[in-house]
């Protein structure tokens, strides 16, 4: 059998891609290594719970603030909703959010096969041929595809082997713990807690997110001889985390920005963490996996009715011109304002501006800038020069 798509991973990005190629009547399969599981807050938006229809069983917590804590232990804490409408970020642990999505998948019309992808390589005919274990030491089996979709995470084997430079795109270390929620109201299970503090990581921040019953605790940063465990035991002793029981330790790599070219100008296209879009400054990846996902469907199917390799840029170009504004301005602040202690102390400090709070909640929870209120903008242009002159002298 020649499917018209193998989608290679079944994170966020690859499940969304194979649900939606397969509701749109493509043979589909869905090749994903069993047990892995992405290092993640867990965060999601409104608007990926709107778009993407996320039912309300999978949402294990609602974040209603976030609590900024600076250097010197300064904590700012920003509310979702300052108005009281009962805004909220939905809390999800992907252990079971990313089966459910591979499920659906599956519901779709997609077959799930589990096994680890090894390269593709070419039939006589140039057609292409995903080679890939069901277990470790196995033989090898092999399917042809129309074309292959790659949404295996950051350091993507399939990036590897079908584009060139995939491997240069710089990341973050991520390592989280997740451990049982402490007892009593001690713990607030509605706030997200975001140090950025040198001593926890010299170059990006470390975590407390709940997730209803448990919660996530986890430091990332880009520096490989920097400690991320010891830096999240540090966390968790600092914080009354360190007696809780811990239910499984993750990490790895995540990507600072999108690759240059998703596509092999052939038969093979990238998307998600694979692709490299993981917002800078931030860290997000759950929607925009799933957005760049269901970008790598549009294209893939436009190009299996086509036959036109071209088809496939569309996915890159799609994204892009939705989010890239947003990961532009996302990747200055983190190279200014993650450089240092003292930088780090003036960022917290911004966020206890009522214009920031405002402005950023609603991009973040709608994943657009607001337009509309240039007079805020100016005020926050205004404050940051302020404080980037604070932190020159």
């Amino acid at each position: 059998m020649t499917y018209d798509c193998v989608v290679v991973g079944g994170g966020p990005a690859g499940a969304t891609a194979a649900t939606d190629l397969a509701r749109a009547g493509r043979s589909v399969l869905l090749l994903d290594r069993a047990g892995r599981i992405k290092p993640c807050g867990g965060a999601i938006p409104p608007r990926l719970i709107r778009d993407f229809a996320i039912p309300d069983h999978l949402i294990v917590g609602r974040a209603v603030s976030a609590r900024m804590i600076a250097p010197s232990n300064r904590a700012v804490d920003m509310p979702v909703d300052p108005s009281g409408a009962g805004g909220y970020v939905g809390m999800v642990d992907r252990a079971s959010f990313d089966e459910w999505l591979r499920a659906r998948a599956m519901l779709a019309g997609a077959e799930r096969r589990t096994g680890v992808f090894d390269r593709i390589v070419r039939d006589a005919d140039g057609g292409a041929l995903v080679c890939y274990t069901e277990v470790r030491g196995g033989a090898e089996v092999r399917v042809r595809a129309r074309c292959v979709l790659g949404a295996d995470g950051a350091r993507s084997r399939v990036a590897s082997d079908a584009l060139e430079d995939a491997e240069r795109v710089p990341c973050v270390y991520a390592y989280h713990e997740i451990v049982r929620s402490p007892p009593g109201a001690a713990f607030d299970r509605s706030r997200c807690d975001v140090f950025y503090q040198a001593a926890l990581s010299p170059d990006f921040y470390a975590w407390i997110f709940p997730h209803g019953d448990t919660v996530s605790v986890g430091v990332g940063s880009a520096n490989k001889g920097f400690g991320l465990r010891e830096a999240t035991a540090r966390l968790r002793a600092r914080t009354g985390l360190d007696a809780c029981e811990t239910l499984r330790c993750e990490g790895a790599p995540i990507p600072l920005r999108p690759l240059r070219r998703w596509d092999n100008g052939r038969d093979v296209l990238v998307t998600g963490d694979a692709a490299g879009v993981v917002a800078p400054a931030s860290g997000e990846g759950i929607y925009y996996a799933m957005v760049a996902g269901r970008d790598a469907a549009a294209a893939v199917g436009a190009f299996l009715a086509s036959g036109n390799p071209k088809a496939l840029r569309q996915a890159r170009r799609s994204f892009m011109r939705s989010h890239g504004l947003v990961f532009r301005i996302l990747g200055m602040m983190q190279y200014f304002w993650y450089g240092n202690d003292r930088r780090r102390e003036r960022f917290v400090a911004m966020c206890a501006d009522r214009d920031v709070q405002q402005l950023t909640w609603h991009a973040y929870m709608n994943k657009r800038l607001i337009y509309a209120r240039p007079l805020a903008y100016c005020r926050i242009f205004l404050k940051d020069m302020r404080h980037l002159m604070q932190t020159a002298t």
